[in-house]
């Protein structure tokens, strides 16, 4: 498997658990300022910082569009887009003060708030359905966590507490499952050596199809662990400070997962030379990412929308992990102003 295909679990798993706990002298020392790079100066174009998650691909195509397209700068801003890697924890970035604004995952960032005292703030969610997800083959299909019993499935350290959540709610015993270590490589599966493997739906399937065999997937939300992903999060500092920043950042951004969303073929081939140039992964590829995060994505309240029906489902399922969090933690405000 390509090794920036897979990904950010691990980086967000340290965060979600141990990663951060350095972070009350962390806040300390950046006296928990987030120091916004935008510069609000009256009819003049300002900087505004956003922290991606991982590395270009298509899960940041409305970004990447709307930058293209002009749509930031028709809000009168200039995005300063930072991509993320193995190397980068979102989180670190908001409280360091190197970006106002960045995607990261509900459980990291409820689990900072209430173990660390991180002033966080979750302002959208991009992701409406988590896509991680449980990968088999289709000769030999895993369709429900029913069919887990008695197999052998691959688990990356960092999701295991979701996998127990699910297995849990869906009244299966974890000993039941012979759980194994995952390192994002999908060989053992093709090969038949595992039985399936948690990775993310969106992109691995393409990834076993390149290897001769045909892939199906399921989503760990489809059966109980319902959290977004790629939450859109901002300091509280950013909210007070920030906030018709971070509105006309939403706003174009949602206007960029729109454009894309028209055509999922069309822009990742215009990207091959700028976005996604020197990443190792191909633009079919991201053609089929972009393809199969449209309906993770798309909701009636627009990109980024977050109902309280959703809000509700994901304190409940982090519950589920332990990571127990409140309404007060998600701000829908500012999506009523776009």
């Amino acid at each position: 498997m390509n090794p920036i295909s897979r990904r950010q679990m691990l980086i967000r798993a340290s965060v979600a658990g141990v990663g951060l706990a350095g972070l009350p002298a962390f806040l300390a020392a950046c006296g928990g300022d987030d120091s916004s790079s935008s510069d609000s100066g009256s009819g003049e174009t300002s900087k505004f910082t956003m922290q991606a998650a991982w590395v270009n691909d298509a899960e940041f195509m409305g970004y990447f569009i709307a930058m293209t397209n002009g749509y930031y700068a028709k809000e009168g801003m200039e995005l300063n887009y930072l991509s993320g890697g193995p190397d980068v924890i979102p989180e670190s970035s908001l409280l360091s003060g190197v970006s106002p604004l960045a995607l990261t995952t509900p459980d990291s960032t409820i689990n900072a708030i209430v173990n660390d005292g991180a002033p966080f703030v979750i302002v959208g969610a991009q992701y409406q359905k988590n896509p991680i997800g449980v990968i088999s083959l289709k000769k030999n299909p895993i369709n429900s966590p029913a069919d887990l019993v008695g197999k052998t499935l691959a688990v990356p350290a960092s999701n295991t507490l979701s996998v127990e959540a699910m297995l849990k709610l869906s009244g299966i015993d974890k000993g039941d499952v012979n759980i194994v270590p995952y390192a994002y490589d999908p060989t053992p599966l093709v090969k038949g050596e595992i039985d399936a493997s948690i990775d993310f739906a969106t992109n691995v399937p393409y990834t076993i199809e390149q290897a001769g065999e045909e892939a199906t997937s399921f989503l760990l939300y489809d059966f109980g662990f319902t959290i977004f992903n790629d939450t859109v999060v901002v300091t509280k500092d950013a909210l007070k400070n920030n906030r018709a920043e971070i509105v006309k950042f939403l706003r174009a951004s949602r206007l960029g997962w729109e454009e894309n969303f028209k055509d999922t073929t069309k822009y990742p081939p215009e990207f091959a030379e700028t976005y996604f140039k020197g990443t190792g992964r191909t633009i079919e590829n991201e053609v089929f990412f972009n393809g199969a995060q449209k309906p993770l994505m798309e909701t009636a309240g627009g990109i980024f929308s977050m109902s309280e029906e959703a809000i509700e489902a994901n304190l409940a399922a982090l519950a589920e992990i332990g990571v127990k969090g409140t309404r007060d933690m998600f701000d829908t405000t500012l999506l009523e102003e776009i």
